[in-house]
């Protein structure tokens, strides 16, 4: 079965599978979808993305954590967080990410919530934030040596705005929870790290990368 998005179909398709290894029932998809369980999946434990980049999240509606899905396939769930840092048992929920023009990705981030303190803009891909020069006297929450505190905004330039996407790692070298940024969610705007998704209990934020299309 397909379920096609009637906005922008043709721009995304995922194949998910109620098996791992590609096995067992499957379902196409050129748009969202808020809960595989309403078509008869326990979760989704292996997937291929043939175009477009996708979020899946741990729960239905959109909940929990996230993962980002690009091109590529996907044997079973700890393949969807990639270098992870958490165990993956489930994914049962899924949309499709608007991104494709990398010239123009902006971010500016900020060391305290509300767009406050020391700020800086990214244009790239960042596997280590300290490395770059966000060292821990500077950006350190109060609670632990290897916390930062990073909120953001990008920079707004309505021509260009579904074309700049973001994932955020906890960890460096892009491990442990993933957040992902979109300039059309909340405005393009994150004042607070409880912001970043419903997952989300600190503000640590070690890496970034731009998603691929």
């Amino acid at each position: 079965m397909t379920h096609h998005c009637t906005k922008f179909s043709g721009h995304w398709k995922i194949i998910v599978f109620d098996e791992e290894s590609f096995q067992g029932r499957r379902h196409e998809f050129t748009s969202e979808c808020s809960n595989v369980m309403e078509l008869g999946f326990e979760t989704v434990r292996s997937l291929r993305v043939e175009s477009g980049a996708w979020v899946g999240y741990e729960h239905a509606s959109y909940q929990g954590q996230q993962f980002v899905l690009e091109r590529g396939e996907y044997p079973q769930c700890d393949a969807f967080g990639g270098s992870n840092a958490y165990h993956i048992e489930r994914l049962t929920s899924f949309r499709p990410i608007a991104c494709a023009n990398h010239r123009e990705c902006r971010m500016t981030i900020f060391e305290r919530e509300n767009f406050l303190g020391r700020k800086g803009e990214l244009s790239d891909d960042y596997p280590s934030l300290q490395a770059m020069g966000w060292c821990n006297n500077e950006v350190v929450s109060s609670t632990s040596s290897t916390f930062f505190k990073i909120y953001f905004t990008f920079q707004k330039q309505s021509c260009l705005r579904l074309s700049r996407q973001f994932v955020c790692y906890q960890y460096p070298g892009y491990r442990g929870y993933q957040y992902i940024m979109e300039c059309d969610r909340h405005c393009g705007e994150f004042k607070h790290f409880k912001e970043f998704g419903s997952h989300c209990q600190t503000p640590q934020i070690q890496s970034i990368r731009r998603i691929q299309q």
